[in-house]
């Protein structure tokens, strides 16, 4: 019977161990010195605006590890010795454990970047990744358990995880200012009319959001916590707390130097294997040598994760299964709108004119949909969705395929997910298309079944 140590119980370690379990015999365990169990990383904002408890995060009862065979060890494991296949875990009570194993998973995970003036040590200025993160801002924006009220907090860095944190503090009414230093909001990731509509939803939202900014200093309020920030035009800004959003890194830091090769994450090749042998690593802290197509060499996304545990417990069950993420999609929530994303959405167009887009945007400025294809033969290559929830398969298909865009307009509702009775925007959509090309217009085929019955 083989050893096989997981190191880490985010959803790539625990889906490894779950489908490791599921076809074989092997012994199991999980390292982890975040948490005692596995629990749903996503939800963090969730539990803090009090909408679910820890215990609704986890996906499965604290018995299910030992009925299943699947030992967990809550420790932190600081060395590795791969030519001996030995590790070093240290437990919350400082105790030390030394383990051997046949094969070691590494699902280390990221950890959130802090750049420049950001590595301060500060009180009071922080990331969100996982729950020690959760934790840490319960008791700083709680005026009972710190010791001091948030009048103000501050917010560096737009992408998922800023908008997160500022809803998160809204939601405690702690008023947000947002510095981006973008010219709007994630600019950088979404086109130009997209950005612009999130932009305007977020000071909807009473966030002062302050774009073109960046932070040069934080400032100590005597006490070894922070009481102000000055931004890049000379201003200071009196807070509280910090919450850094300027994206992730590979958990690996401890790692380098060693006989694994890393670079921006640990290389792996397609079968998820390190050039040490017997050592994988899946999840975050991955970076592929050879990326999937359309695919990049590192994508900190959950659900890349969990295909990865899925691949690679395949592979270690003896069926050697290559990582096949397939077409990309995404999905969000800025606020009060929804926001999904198939195949490839660049911010910008190529300037060679290979790609083409049809935008088409709800006058409430609340919803909008982008479809990409290519000018050469219309096929579609990716789109965006905000406001309108669209079906993964539908679009998968149709972008590996390669539909044209005439087709998927005619059949745009067979993509529709929103629930029965919400008004449909597909005939909307079309009429974009229609007005710029009067000569050939299409016609939106009806949807099967009930919808097709009542003319949605």
């Amino acid at each position: 019977m083989r050893h096989i140590v997981i190191i880490g119980n985010g959803i790539a370690g625990i889906t490894a161990a779950r489908e490791l379990r599921k076809g074989g015999a092997d012994q199991l365990t999980v390292i982890s010195s975040e948490t005692d169990h596995h629990f749903s990383r996503t939800a963090l904002m969730y539990i803090y605006m009090g909408h679910m408890t820890y215990a609704h995060t986890k996906p499965y009862e604290d018995w299910f590890w030992t009925k299943n065979r699947i030992d967990l060890l809550r420790a932190h494991v600081s060395t590795i010795d791969f030519e001996r296949k030995a590790l070093t875990a240290t437990q919350p009570d400082g105790t030390t454990k030394n383990l051997t194993y046949d094969i070691l998973v590494l699902a280390l995970g990221s950890s959130p970047n802090r750049p420049g003036v950001l590595q301060t040590e500060l009180r009071g200025v922080q990331g969100l990744y996982g729950m020690p993160d959760l934790e840490q801002m319960e008791v700083l924006t709680d005026a009972k358990q710190s010791g001091t009220s948030v009048n103000r907090a501050v917010v560096i860095g737009g992408g998922l995880i800023g908008i997160e944190l500022c809803e998160m503090l809204l939601s405690r009414e702690i008023p947000v200012s947002f510095l981006v230093r973008e010219a709007s909001f994630w600019r950088s990731v979404l086109p130009k009319e997209e950005s612009a509509m999130i932009t305007r939803h977020i000071q909807e939202h009473h966030v002062d959001l302050q774009l073109e900014m960046e932070v040069t200093e934080i400032h100590d309020d005597g006490t070894g916590r922070v009481g102000a920030v000055t931004t890049s035009a000379g201003k200071r800004i009196d807070c509280e707390f910090v919450g850094v959003s300027v994206g992730v890194s590979a958990n690996i830091g401890w790692l380098r130097g060693t006989a694994l090769e890393t670079d921006r994450g640990i290389l792996v090749d397609t079968y998820l294997a390190t050039n040490v042998p017997d050592v994988y690593a899946i999840g975050d802290c991955v970076q592929h040598r050879t990326p999937p197509p359309g695919r990049k060499p590192t994508e900190q996304i959950w659900y890349t994760g969990r295909i990865m545990g899925e691949t690679l417990a395949q592979t270690l069950l003896g069926k050697k299964t290559a990582y096949q993420p397939g077409v990309f999609f995404n999905s969000a929530k800025f606020f009060d709108i929804e926001y999904q994303t198939y195949g490839d959405v660049p911010a910008n167009l190529p300037d060679d004119g290979t790609i083409q887009s049809l935008y088409w945007e709800h006058p409430d400025a609340q919803k909008a949909i982008r479809i990409n294809y290519q000018t050469s033969d219309g096929a579609v290559t990716g789109m965006n969705a905000f406001g309108i929830r669209q079906r993964q398969d539908v679009w998968t298909r149709w972008i590996t395929e390669k539909r044209p865009l005439q087709y998927v307009l005619e059949h745009l509702a067979e993509a529709n997910f929103d629930p029965e009775f919400f008004r449909q925007h597909e005939a909307d959509v079309l009429a974009v298309y229609n007005a710029q090309h009067p000569d050939a217009p299409l016609r939106l085929r009806a949807k099967k079944g009930l919808f097709a019955l009542f003319g949605k």
